[in-house]
């Protein structure tokens, strides 16, 4: 099996996602991941402690975008300014090997109750990265909680709906993302 060649940790992401949708999360091993992203299981160890991270892949990455999106906003943006600051810093990583991989996430996510608790503490840490960015830029803590769990919604609304929607649609992510985020500011500003 070629462990050198580039792109092994995204393959073994794609492979997996794959394997938990056809045969479920628990029926899966990680051999079997490592042999459908044709990587040896010593490579799948290099890149991941086991099955469960593959599905946190890239959390790091996205954090740190959304943080350092926020971060860079105009000293006049809003928290909400910031947030939609950071969440086109992080939709500009995102390509078409991120939204093919959706759908399939997707369902992979709701067959399996481990896979739904990784991923609420996958948005947890999202919403924390935000939070603290917003914290250092100067806003109050229950603002910039309240926005890093709108930007973490947002992200999410507007990721399921550019995976889903025409592939035609040449805008990328962002567009998606920041209609969500207007989305929730008008619903909850009616909250009232």
């Amino acid at each position: 099996m070629a462990r050198w060649q580039p792109g092994a940790a995204q393959r073994l992401v794609v492979a997996a996602v794959d394997l938990f949708t056809e045969q479920g999360y628990d029926a899966t091993t990680v051999t079997q991941i490592a042999e459908r992203a044709g990587v040896t299981k010593s490579t799948f160890f290099r890149h991941f402690s086991d099955k469960r991270e593959l599905l946190v892949a890239g959390q790091e990455t996205l954090s740190r975008l959304l943080a350092d999106g926020i971060t860079e906003a105009p000293a006049s943006a809003s928290p909400l300014q910031a947030v939609a600051a950071g969440l086109e810093r992080a939709s500009s990583a995102m390509g078409p090997a991120n939204r093919e991989l959706g759908p399939r996430l997707k369902a992979a996510v709701a067959a399996s109750t481990e896979l739904q608790e990784r991923d609420a503490l996958k948005s947890v840490g999202l919403a924390a990265a935000m939070t603290a960015a917003l914290i250092a830029r100067g806003v109050p803590e229950p603002t910039a909680h309240l926005a890093g769990e709108l930007g973490v919604l947002a992200f999410k609304r507007g990721y399921a709906q550019w995976s889903e929607s025409d592939r035609d649609d040449t805008e990328g992510l962002a567009p998606h993302a920041l209609a969500a985020l207007e989305d929730l500011r008008a619903a909850s500003a009616s909250l009232g």
